[in-house]
């Protein structure tokens, strides 16, 4: 995720939906101008194919999102991969970032399948549009260099912003419409049947950190993945810390998987907020609540907090919630064997 810079209540987060391309971020700008001869060779050989007489893949669509090259000028690199850089630059007076895809002329079953996930990429996110999802403008397909262009979020990061701030400190009003921008962005997601599945406050790829279990283990998933993403989100935006930061990622990955472990909630997280958290970074993902509950959940919180700013410290769950989360089997089996609820949860009542 990052954020953008545009109005006086704080920035409005955007989800990054670029393809898992195990992308790394510069540890400093200001290095990469500093390049060697043969870094800068590289750098060059990749952009000319762009603006030469490459050879053009025509596609389905392709004239609706093809870039005028004319128009783009490249700038500092700020990301790289192994097969893939992002730099800075202009098209048509507007910063964006340039996605540059290289396709590996000695694999050509990898340069295959580059060239799919470009594809595929460029078809998702030409048919985006959303607030709170990152702008598509252009896209350039000539071989053996592809190009992807969106705008660019000044804001940088939402684990760099974090990083800025002191431990606890973020007021819950900003953390609230922090999650509530990323929130309805992958509502909106889910609604055209996109899965993120590397859902995290970096906005880069490979974070064992954010990843759900079955992913983890390379099980079958659904949607309810990005959820337990999300959940550990909301634990950054409460704490402004790295989850599992004694933790190498592999380590963090074997313990939520062998031990179910999660990042340790902070004695002053509000009990909503716990509710929500563990909710959504449930082991099993049937537990794990849709965008469209989470949505709700959060706008009805604002809504709460604005009516009355003591709403999170006077807070609590309702009483079915507490008997249900400390007598999980008896309330399970009760419930299966009335089939009125409210008869039900009145019949416990009395007992307690």
């Amino acid at each position: 995720m990052a954020k953008k810079e545009d109005n006086n209540q704080g920035p409005n987060f955007k989800i990054i939906i670029f393809v898992q391309l195990n992308l790394q971020i510069s540890n400093n700008a200001k290095l990469e101008r500093r390049l060697s001869l043969g870094e800068y060779n590289r750098a060059v050989s990749w952009s000319k194919y762009l603006v030469s007489s490459g050879a053009a893949i025509k596609g389905d669509g392709e004239e609706e999102w093809s870039a005028d090259m004319s128009q783009l000028l490249i700038g500092n690199k700020f990301a790289s991969g192994r097969h893939s850089r992002i730099y800075r630059g202009i098209y048509k007076d507007r910063d964006v970032a340039i996605k540059l895809i290289s396709q590996p002329e000695e694999d050509g079953e990898l340069a295959a399948f580059l060239e799919k996930q470009f594809t595929s990429e460029v078809a998702m996110m030409f048919r985006l549009s959303h607030p709170n999802v990152i702008t598509f403008f252009a896209a350039c397909k000539k071989a053996p260099v592809f190009c992807i262009i969106t705008e660019y979020l000044a804001g940088g990061s939402l684990r760099a912003y974090l990083h800025q701030q002191e431990p606890y400190s973020l007021p819950i009003n900003l953390v609230l419409k922090f999650a509530i921008d990323i929130a309805k962005g992958m509502q909106y997601l889910h609604s055209q049947g996109v899965l993120h599945r590397d859902l995290n406050a970096k906005g880069f790829t490979g974070t064992y950190r954010w990843m759900a279990p079955e992913m983890i283990k390379e099980k079958a998933h659904t949607k309810k993945v990005d959820v337990y993403s999300f959940g550990i989100v909301l634990w950054e935006l409460l704490t402004a810390l790295t989850p599992f930061d004694n933790m190498t990622p592999e380590q963090a990955a074997f313990a939520v998987c062998q031990k179910n472990a999660r990042p340790p909630l902070p004695s002053t997280c509000p009990v909503a907020f716990c509710h929500l958290i563990n909710r959504c970074w449930a082991g099993n993902p049937h537990k794990r609540p849709d965008f469209n509950k989470v949505v709700t959940t959060l706008e009805s919180f604002a809504k709460s907090l604005e009516q009355d700013p003591d709403f999170f410290s006077s807070y609590k769950p309702r009483r079915d919630q507490t008997i249900c989360r400390f007598f999980p089997k008896w309330t399970s089996s009760v419930f299966s064997a009335k089939k009125d609820f409210g008869s039900t949860l009145s019949w416990i009542l009395s007992k307690v």
